[in-house]
This record gives C-alpha cells, structure tokens and sequence, in this order.
C-alpha cells in the first residue's frame, strides 16, 4: 500500500461525515441483523414449545402450518439481505464515494 492511499485512508476514518455514515450503516445492519434474529428465534422456539401449532394441516393436504413458516424464514433472510443491498448500492456506497473524492 502506497503511503498516499494510507493517508487517504486516515482522512477518511477521521472525517464526521465518514464516521456519520458508520454509525447510520451500523445502526441499519444491527436492526436487520436483530429483526432475522426475532424470526429465526420465533420459529425455534415454535418448534420447541408449540409443535401441535406446526403440525396444523393447511387445507385437506398434508402440507403442515410449519413448511409455510419455515419457507418464510427462508425468504426473510433473502428480503433483508435484499433491503441491505439496495441501501448500501443507493446511500452507503455513494457517501463514501462522495468523501473519498472530497478528501483527495
């Protein structure tokens, strides 16, 4: 690493609008992190403490109440991962840009 990236790297970590941008991309990435948590946690402790519920029968087949849910903690994950994606390509990435082209 070439000594005038390291000291863009150093005005970077250093500006308020930089350390701004990590604490509102952290604060978005815990929020995430902890609504999949509550999902995948919620569908455990269905499993542990309320199996009759997932073993209902859907319609007159046998597709039970807990394939739906757990088809659903599955796509969640993918929506999330989505949501954090598209706001890391539209705001996070572009600020970040942004500053690196004001610091240089």
């Amino acid at each position: 690493m070439s000594a005038d990236i390291g000291a863009l790297i150093e005005k970077v970590k250093r500006d308020p609008e930089f350390l701004a941008l990590e604490r509102r991309r952290r604060r978005f990435a815990w929020g995430l992190s902890l609504i999949m948590a509550a999902i995948y946690f919620g569908f455990i402790l269905t499993v542990a403490f309320a199996p009759g519920l997932l073993a209902t029968r859907v319609g007159g087949g046998v597709t039970t109440v807990g394939i739906p849910l757990g088809v659903g903690v599955i796509l969640a994950a993918f929506v999330l991962t989505g949501l954090y994606v598209r706001r890391a390509n539209s705001d996070f990435d572009v600020t970040t840009e942004r500053i690196i082209e004001r610091l240089k």
